[in-house]
Formats: C-alpha cells, structure tokens, sequence
C-alpha cells in the first residue's frame, strides 16, 4: 500500500452525523415532494402521456435528490435519511441502535423542517397550494389508489426492497460497486415510485410522510400511522434477513442487532460506505494499519518507526533493528557486527522463553 492510500481525515463526530442526517432529509423532502405538488394535479391521471410524464418527473426527482445526498454526506453518517434504513442497519448489525434512534429523531425533525419550507415556498408561489391540501403526502381509500390492506403490503414490499438493496450494496464483501452505491439506491428509489405513486403516493420513508402530512390536513394526519409502520416493518425484515441469509461482511456492531443495548457506535466500513479511502488501508497481515510515527511501506512490509534522532525506539519490549529492518526482543539486543536475527521479511521473532511466535506491536 502506498503512503498516499492512508486516509488521514478526522472522523466525523455524532453531531456531524446528526447535522448530516437532518439536512439530507429535509432537502429529499423539499425537492421530492415538491415535485409531487408541481406536478400532483396532472400525475392524478395516471393513463395518460402526461400523467407518466408526471409520475417519471417525481419517481426521478426523488431518485436525483437522494443519489445526490448520498454522494454529498454518505462519508458523514452513510446517507441513511429514512428511519426505516436505519432500523434495517441496525438489525443487519451495520450501526448501533444508539446511533439509530439519533438519527430517526434528526430524520424526522429534517423532514419537518423540509416540508415548512415547501409550505411556504408553495404558499408564495402560483402553485395553487393553500395549507390543508395535499403537499405530496401519501394515502390510501379515499386519498390514494389502493385500500388499506393494498397500500400496507405495498409499502411493506417496497421498503424490504429498498433496504435489502442499499444492504447489499453497502455490504464491505461487495466493494467493487461501492463507488456506484448512491446510484444504484436512487435508482432503486425512483422506480419504487414508478410502481407506487398512484396507490399510495409511495413513502417507504416515515420522516418524508411526518414532514408533509402535518401541513396536508386531518386525512392525512389521520392516515400517517400506515406510513410509518409498514416501512418500519419492511426495514426491519431486511436488515434481519440480510445477515441471516448473507452472513455479515464483518463482526455487527456493539450494540446492534437483537441487542438493544445503548452501547457502540456506527460501524466505520458503514457509515463511511462511499469513501473510497477506506478501502485498501489493510497491510501487512491484512489488519494492521500504521500507527503514528510510523512510516508505511509496500503491501507485506512491516511497519517502520520514524527514527527519533538516532535513540534506539523500544516499544513494549520490542526494539526495532534498523538494521535488519525488523522488530527485535528489547532484551536479546545483537551485539555490534552480529548478524541479524533470522527471518528478516516476516517482521517478527520468537521469543527466547519458548516457542510461541509473537508479532510486534504496529
């Protein structure tokens, strides 16, 4: 691996995940939805040319607004902005249900804030939009296409969809599509509401139902339960069948999975899906990486300590031989004009009390 692979940034704290998660959803409300109230008049005529050209606009308005939050904070907090994709990753073992419950609660105060926005920009536009009537918020019976038991089995569908795809994507065993990840989710998204907009308006997100519904009027309040639940329930299937089925790319997180504790935080190889640094910063032996002060050479090459003006460097009983380019017992130091201690490429040597090999510290 070389020097210029290590990814050197600072991770990115909880409260930029937060911020992250918030924003991202308030700007996918903003622009999804306010397609819908663009276009919600002419899209109620699904069988015409210009009702597929509106339901396209709004399936693809969604789709761009989320391919576009992905590549913008994926590397934050993963992109998650839909509760029902953080239950999934918590269950699918990718974030800790700490970190899930924050970023619902940041999810849903973003949609909010994304739908007060479109209300007044729709109110101090010619859209013909007046507080109680729809602003791209979902239903079912009277206000959407399907009845109740027909819009709950969509929008279940769809979500177990939606998360099973950005699991599988996201997974670190599948990194030679990662930098294609926020494409293939929005993607993914836009055809979910090719299929779903004239039943149920499709939300398989219950921060972008919350955000709307509230300025949408009663019926629409009334029916949000459905749009919270079922893409909760088609989230949590996923994130447990993933794993099941799949396996888990690497160990779940402290505090994920069918441990509800408080504990551990976001899985890094997750919540960091699309930054392509991350990738590659294994070396020698696969896991260790560089500590600071050390100095990074090709891919099987122990780690080297900077040298600190010509002091020996002992570490945990270690010292490393510059010689022979290799850590060495602190205690079983050569003498001066002694060969080298044997097996100089692997990096390591047995220790003189018995036979067990041990590796050095990196």
């Amino acid at each position: 691996m070389s020097e210029e692979a290590v990814d050197t940034s600072t991770p990115p704290t909880l409260v930029q995940k937060i911020a992250a998660e918030a924003l991202g959803t308030a700007v996918l409300v903003f622009i999804g939805c306010g397609s819908a109230v663009i276009f919600g008049n002419v899209a109620d005529d699904s069988t015409g040319l210009a009702g597929l050209f509106a339901i396209t606009a709004v399936g693809l308005s969604f789709g761009i607004a989320i391919i576009a939050m992905v590549y913008t904070f994926g590397r934050v907090s993963g992109g998650h902005f839909n509760p029902a994709v953080s239950v999934g990753a918590a269950l699918g073992g990718r974030i800790s249900w700490k970190d899930a419950g924050l970023y619902s609660a940041a999810q849903i105060v973003g949609g909010l804030v994304g739908g007060l926005l479109l209300a007044l920009t729709a109110l101090s536009s010619d859209f013909g939009w007046e507080f109680g009537e729809s602003l791209g918020s979902n239903g079912f019976g009277d206000h959407g296409g399907v009845e109740l038991l027909g819009a709950l089995l969509i929008e279940l569908i769809l979500t177990f969809i939606f998360v099973t795809v950005i699991l599988g994507t996201t997974d670190e065993r599948n990194r030679a599509v990662a930098a294609m990840a926020p494409l293939t989710i929005g993607l993914t998204l836009a055809a979910i509401h090719f299929v779903a907009i004239p039943a149920t308006g499709t939300s398989v997100n219950p921060a972008r139902s919350i955000g709307v519904a509230f300025f949408s009027g009663s019926d629409a309040i009334v029916q949000l339960w459905l749009f919270i639940v079922a893409p909760l329930l088609g989230g949590a299937i996923a994130g447990v069948l993933y794993p099941l089925v799949f396996g888990h790319g690497a160990d779940p997180v402290p505090g994920s999975g069918l441990n509800f504790g408080a504990g551990g935080s976001s899985d890094p190889g997750f919540t960091q899906q699309w930054n392509q640094q991350a990738y590659g910063q294994q070396q020698a032996y696969g896991q260790h990486q560089a500590q600071p002060g050390q100095q990074v050479g090709q891919v099987g090459q122990v780690a080297q300590p900077a040298q600190q003006q010509g002091q020996p460097i002992i570490q945990d009983g270690w010292q490393w031989d510059p010689a022979a380019q290799q850590w060495i017992p602190a205690q079983q130091q050569p003498a001066p004009g002694a060969p080298a201690s044997p097996d100089p490429q692997a990096g390591w040597a047995p220790p003189a009390s018995d036979q067990t090999q041990v590796r050095p510290p990196q």
